[in-house]
C-alpha cells in the first residue's frame, strides 16, 4: 500500500513539473492565438471599422454577404489554385535535392546545403523588391529568353495577368524550397545505413533503392511534410504583398491580401474589420477541413502500409 502511494505521489510531482514547464507555451499560445481568434469570431458579427467605438452587431449577415462577394470567392480560389500549382513541384523538388545531398560522398554538400537555405532565412521584402527588378520587362529574366529566343518581346511578368500567378509560384518555390528540403533530410537521415548497404549488396541499383526501400521508409514523415507545405502554401500572404499587392486586376489575389485589403486598408475606403474577420473565420474552417482529410489519408495510407 505504502509503494502505491509513494508511486502516486511521484507521479503527481512528475506531473506538476510538466505542467509547470509547458505553462509558459500555453500563456503564449492562449494570450497571442486564443485569445484573437476569440475576438475574430465576435469580430465577425459586427459591423465594425475597427477605428471607432461605435459598433452595430449584424449577426451573420457579414457571412451572408461573404457568400456573394465576387473578390472573396476569386481570392478563395487564387488561394486554392496556388497550393496546387506549388505544393506538388516543390515536394518532389525538395525530396529529389535532399536525396542528394544526404549522400555523404558528395563534396561540398555543407555549402550547397547552405545555398538552399538561404533563401529560407531572407526576409520577403527584401526578396519582393529584387524580384520586382529581376522580373520587370527590363530585368535579366527578359533578357535571358530574348537572347535564348524563347520571347519576341518583353513581358511584365508581374505586372500581366496571366503570368503574375505563375511568377510568383515560382519566386516561392524558390524561396521555400529549402525548408523543405530540410525536413525531407530529417527523414531520410533516419534511415539505418545498414538498409542502403544491404540493397548495395544485393546489387540494387540507386533508383531501385530509392523507391522500393528508403521512400516507404519515409512516407509516415512524407505525409506530415505534406501537411505543413498545403497548409502554408494556403496560408501565403508575405510574398504575394510584396510582389504584387494582389494585382494585376486580382489576379494574384490570395484570401491573406484579400483579409488584409478589408481590414487595414484605407484603398476600399473605410476599413471593414468585422467583414474580414468573417473571411478569414470562413477560410480557416477550410483550411482546418483540408488538414483533417490530409491526416485521414495519411492514416489510411499508413495502414495500407503496415498490412
Amino acid at each position: 500500500m505504502k509503494i502505491f502511494v509513494l508511486k502516486k505521489k511521484m507521479s503527481l510531482k512528475i506531473q506538476a513539473w510538466c505542467w509547470l514547464f509547458i505553462a509558459p507555451t500555453l500563456i503564449f499560445y492562449v494570450v497571442f492565438r486564443g485569445w484573437p481568434i476569440i475576438c475574430s469570431v465576435i469580430y465577425s458579427t459586427w459591423d465594425w471599422s475597427g477605428m471607432t467605438t461605435s459598433v452595430k452587431n449584424v449577426g451573420l449577415d457579414n457571412y451572408k454577404d461573404l457568400l456573394k462577394d465576387e473578390l472573396f470567392w476569386n481570392a478563395f480560389f487564387n488561394s486554392i489554385k496556388f497550393m496546387l500549382m506549388f505544393v506538388p513541384v516543390v515536394t518532389v523538388l525538395s525530396l529529389f535535392f535532399a536525396y542528394i545531398l544526404n549522400n555523404e560522398k558528395l563534396r561540398f554538400r555543407g555549402i550547397y546545403r547552405t545555398m538552399y537555405f538561404v533563401p529560407v532565412v531572407t526576409t520577403s521584402s527584401v526578396i519582393g523588391i529584387v524580384m520586382i527588378f529581376i522580373w520587370s520587362a527590363q530585368g535579366p529574366v527578359n533578357s535571358l529568353f530574348n537572347l535564348l529566343g524563347i520571347i519576341k518581346s518583353p513581358i511584365n511578368w508581374l505586372g500581366n495577368s496571366t503570368y503574375a500567378m505563375i511568377t510568383v509560384v515560382l519566386i516561392s518555390l524558390w524561396k521555400e524550397l529549402g525548408i523543405y528540403m530540410v525536413y525531407w533530410l530529417a527523414g531520410l537521415q533516419s534511415v539505418p545505413k545498414d538498409v542502403y548497404e544491404a540493397a548495395m549488396m544485393d546489387g540494387a541499383g540507386k533508383g531501385k533503392v530509392f523507391f522500393s526501400i528508403v521512400l516507404p521508409l519515409i512516407l509516415p514523415i512524407g505525409g506530415i511534410i505534406l501537411t505543413l507545405c498545403v497548409i502554408n502554401a494556403l496560408k501565403v500572404f508575405d510574398l504575394v504583398k510584396t510582389l504584387t499587392e494582389g494585382g494585376p486586376y486580382y489576379a494574384t489575389d490570395v484570401i491573406a491580401t484579400y483579409v488584409y485589403r478589408m481590414a487595414f486598408s484605407s484603398e476600399i475606403g473605410m476599413p471593414r474589420l468585422g467583414y474580414a474577420s468573417a473571411a478569414s473565420l470562413l477560410f480557416g474552417i477550410f483550411v482546418i477541413l483540408v488538414g483533417i482529410i490530409i491526416n485521414i489519408a495519411k492514416r489510411y495510407f499508413d495502414r495500407q502500409r503496415v498490412i
